[in-house]
């Protein structure tokens, strides 16, 4: 009886590069061959870091707009109430 931990997990990315090379795939995945574009590979990872934390930074941005919102409207309804209130 197999353990499915122990199933092999393929990513997005190597769906991604085998679909660009499916040898260079099978070398990496199967036979275990290092790639020699270490410093491209370290580039690319670097680039998707930055671009993940502006993501993640414009997302908590996003949200705390739509708070700072919700309060002013809050606030307006509070006032148009109180005056409201304090014409009859």
């Amino acid at each position: 009886m197999s353990n499915q931990s122990e199933a092999p997990v393929i990513r997005a990315s190597e769906l991604g590069e085998y679909r660009y090379c499916a040898r260079a795939w099978w070398l990496r995945r199967v036979q275990g061959v290092a790639s020699r574009n270490q410093a491209a590979l370290s580039s690319g990872q670097q680039a998707h870091d930055r671009h993940g934390a502006a993501v993640a930074a414009w997302q908590r941005q996003r949200r705390l707009a739509l708070l700072l919102a919700l309060l002013a409207a809050l606030t307006l309804l509070a006032a148009a109430a109180g005056l409201a209130g304090g014409a009859l």
